[in-house]
């Protein structure tokens, strides 16, 4: 079994791929916003531009400490980023 830190950049955008979703879902949650709105966050925040670097490991946050985290960026423009990242 592969360890996290084994992925191949082809296999880190199939875990976005299944990760994404699930965040966009928690932001439009926690800001009571639309799905397109969410969508519009996330990926135009610094937190998705670390999410895609694989060597930052932060695709094996949860989507609810993702969203967290975009959350933080937007009120503060800072990013706390948890130790296990």
């Amino acid at each position: 079994m592969k360890k996290f830190n084994e992925y191949k950049p082809w296999q880190l955008k199939g875990v976005l791929e299944m990760l994404v979703p699930l965040v966009i879902g928690e932001i439009s949650k926690s800001r009571n916003i639309s799905h397109d709105e969410a969508i519009e966050l996330l990926y135009s925040s610094h937190l998705y531009k670390t999410l895609e670097t694989e060597s930052t490991k932060m695709w094996h946050l949860s989507q609810l400490t993702l969203s967290d985290l975009l959350n933080e960026e937007l009120e503060t423009g800072k990013i706390t980023f948890p130790e296990e990242a």
